[in-house]
């Protein structure tokens, strides 16, 4: 067990995260995660729980935090009236899905491998942010029939991989078939909350080995708790700005972090 000199920076480190993670879920609604999975990883790295499985706990911790961040964002956009909530109730039953399947496929890999699907992924989203074009159309209305039924559950899955809520897919997806940006925000806030409960509780029945204390399943019950205490004050701010920025500003930022984000991740697996 860490010492109250030890402890004491770590819980400042994560509520300041918290907040961060806040306001960026509100902000481009991607649940947080995009921000907690590498900040645990280099916390409880650096603590000294560097086991194989360190990334599950990552990974579960930061779905579980996705709840509650993603529901005070959806809330909070949906006061504004841009949530689609057609689109996001057609959507969730696939999205649950394959946050289940996720979750087994998860159990069976290890910190490397998953640190690198997370750099992977995460980098190719930010590259479609940075340079796609808002002209840029698959269609004019979300897919539906065996179009949605398949690629719902493939949001879940690789969004559980990734320890994320839905944005990073749920934003490109919808602005690909002309759902406003701010719509398709407020909207993948809600893929967050349909991600993260099913793969949440899945993950409080998968215990790993060497965990960090207090971890229930994959779930790290400390950082579970301080980071919802920051991000349930954080997320509403984050909404509110999101409807402030325009588009253009609002994917920049989406894809500068991102990338920053994802390379950092490759650096770490990789060298």
């Amino acid at each position: 067990m860490p010492d109250i000199a030890t402890l004491v920076p770590l819980v400042l480190i994560l509520m300041a995260v918290g907040a961060f993670a806040g306001v960026l879920a509100g902000l481009l609604g991607v649940g947080g995660g995009i921000v907690l999975v590498p900040a645990f990883f280099y916390l409880f790295n650096g603590m000294g729980y560097g086991s194989d499985d360190l990334m599950q706990v990552c990974l579960a911790t930061s779905l579980a935090t996705i709840i509650v961040t993603s529901a005070r964002s959806v809330l909070a956009h949906h006061r504004k009236g841009a949530v689609v909530w057609p689109i996001l109730r057609a959507w969730a039953p696939g999205i649950a899905l394959g946050a289940l399947v996720g979750v087994m496929v998860v159990a069976q890999l290890r910190t490397t491998t998953l640190q690198v699907i997370f750099g992977g992924l995460v980098f190719l989203i930010s590259l479609y942010m940075a340079f796609g074009k808002t002209e840029w159309r698959l269609g004019d209305q979300m897919p539906g029939g065996l179009v949605r039924a398949a690629i719902s559950p493939v949001i879940g899955f690789l969004s559980v991989l990734m320890g994320i809520g839905g944005g990073s897919f749920g934003v490109p997806l919808m602005t690909l078939h002309g759902v406003a940006i701010h719509r398709a925000v407020a909207t993948a806030a809600g893929f967050g909350i349909t991600i993260a409960l099913p793969s949440a509780i899945a993950f409080l029945l998968t215990p790993v080995e060497g965990a960090p204390p207090y971890t229930v399943g994959a779930v790290n019950i400390p950082a579970f708790l301080i980071v919802i205490a920051m991000t349930t004050i954080t997320a509403p701010l984050g909404a509110t700005l999101a409807h402030r920025l325009n588009a253009r500003v609002l994917k920049r930022v989406f894809a500068g972090f991102l990338a920053i984000v994802a390379l950092n991740m490759l650096r770490k697996a990789l060298f």
